[in-house]
């Protein structure tokens, strides 16, 4: 048995980070404790470099049950990189509105944990410990305003919603053991290949797909996001939008594409209805809604639709596509929540009303918030229209349907991302005092609009590694 403890790395530096973190915040004044964010962003920042430096150091551990490949590595990259972002800029925030500092930072730090197990776990017991403790970090996350009636209601309820996806997935990984006696992916794969399905592993199939689609919020399992993602703090939202979803399609792909391809006639129809009704309702739910994270929790639902179209795809396309969109999708969207947390630290509200005449106090605000907006609508030559072309591409010759409603939502959501865009630019302030971002938050929107700038005028690079990180997903 391979127990070559190199490999975990990434993994051994982000819990010795996390535990550091609560003990300092244990140990030092209450006073001094506002400086553990910026320690946790830099401890983030050196795991990064370290996970990039060792990245051509790949292997597998125990018998297959923990796989460190190029896929793996790309994910966590992506895991890394939106928590840096989360915790940057929001400093000013937490500091105002959240408390708890070590608390926060630390439960920070083990959510990207158990991202980065469940983009590494070749076995469903693995998968199954690192997507509870992503879930279980969130949960105390979206609850840790515990003054604030909002934030523990969006707590509870996705304790309740988290724990009942959980008790499907688990059954559904139960019924596919069953069916193929083992729990290594890799040999779930070598067991259902060239034999008929049988009704037991039908059932474990249609219940992991209902179980993963509610970590992705993919309709009609998307009852909890608008919610949650309107009572938890703001970070938290940017964090549960980008790196649980990231983390949840990692292991879609890992179990759909590397152990259940044979499969593809049994599972690629209820996940085309599922990407068709999460386009559809996301879009057109979003409209009305005049709380703006509620609408970014819309948007977040339609953006599931469109990854969700690479992973009918069933190939090395359809996985660079999901990744590509996947990176691209954390700036965007940590972007605008940046923004988000910025207004609302200011004026203490989160309507799109309140928006008004945005230009005029925060001149970078507004304009990080329109080109984030305009990047998830897919308006080239920014980012996002890269990514859809990618993802699109895939499923023209087998799913032209999907690519028209695609096509036809995205210029659904140009309106209500608009609608914001309307209310920053045309409309007067109420109040004119300026807005004033941070350092911290200053420099998270220069990166973010920058990145979805540059993605999209030269996609170039990131799209080769995206591609040799799915090509490794099918390297032996």
């Amino acid at each position: 048995m391979n127990l070559d403890f190199s490999l975990l790395t990434t993994e051994l530096a982000m819990f010795i980070l996390g535990l550091t973190i609560f003990v300092l915040g244990l140990l030092v004044p209450a006073g001094s404790r506002r400086g553990l964010g910026s320690f946790a962003a830099l401890g983030l920042v050196l795991v990064l470099g370290l996970t990039v430096f060792n990245r051509s150091h790949q292997g597998e551990l125990l018998n297959g049950m923990y796989l460190v490949d190029g896929y793996a590595v790309f994910f966590k990259v992506i895991f890394l990189i939106a928590a840096i972002l989360v915790i940057v800029g929001s400093l000013r925030y937490v500091d105002q509105q959240v408390g708890n500092h070590f608390e926060y930072y630390s439960t920070v730090v083990f959510a990207t944990l158990g991202m980065a197990v469940m983009s590494s776990a070749g076995d469903f017991i693995t998968l199954y410990l690192g997507m509870e403790l992503m879930t279980i970090s969130f949960i105390i996350l979206a609850a840790f305003r515990f003054s604030d009636g909002k934030s523990l209601e969006s707590g509870i309820k996705y304790l309740l919603l988290a724990a009942m996806s959980s008790a499907v997935t688990l059954y559904g990984l139960s019924l596919v053991y069953g069916a193929t006696g083992t729990v290594i992916i890799e040999q779930v794969a070598r067991a259902v290949m060239g034999k008929a399905a049988s009704p037991l592993l039908v059932a474990g199939v249609t219940m992991l797909v209902a179980g993963l689609g509610f970590k992705i919020a993919a309709v009609p399992f998307h009852m909890w996001s608008p919610d949650v993602y309107e009572g938890a703090p703001t970070p938290i939202t940017s964090f549960l939008a980008v790196g649980s979803k990231a983390a949840s399609f990692a292991v879609i792909l890992r179990l759909f594409i590397g152990g259940l391809a044979e499969l593809h006639g049994q599972w690629s129809v209820p996940v085309a209805v599922l990407a068709a009704l999460s386009m559809l309702i996301g879009n057109l739910a979003a409209i009305p809604q005049t709380n703006i994270k509620r609408m970014l929790a819309y948007s977040s639902i339609a953006q599931a639709g469109y990854i969700l179209v690479g992973l009918l795809a069933a190939n090395q396309a359809g996985i660079k596509g999901v990744m590509f969109y996947a990176f691209l999708y954390v700036f965007a969207t940590v972007g605008a929540f940046t923004v988000v947390a910025a207004v609302n630290n200011k004026i203490n509200s989160d309507e799109i009303a309140d928006y008004a005449g945005l230009v005029q106090r925060a001149p970078l605000a507004a304009t990080v918030m329109l080109v984030c907006l305009l990047s998830m609508a897919g308006i080239p030559p920014l980012a996002g229209f890269v990514g859809k072309f990618y993802l699109f591409k895939t499923i023209v010759e087998g799913y032209m349907w999907l690519v028209y409603l695609g096509l036809i939502m995205s210029m659904v959501s140009v309106y209500y991302y608009l609608r914001v865009v309307l209310v920053m630019f045309r409309d007067d302030p109420q109040d004119p005092t300026p807005i004033e971002m941070g350092t911290a938050a200053t420099i998270t929107l220069f990166i973010t609009l920058a990145t979805t700038v540059i993605l999209g005028i030269y996609p170039g690079p990131l799209a080769e590694m995206a591609n040799l990180a799915a090509q490794s997903f099918f390297l032996p």
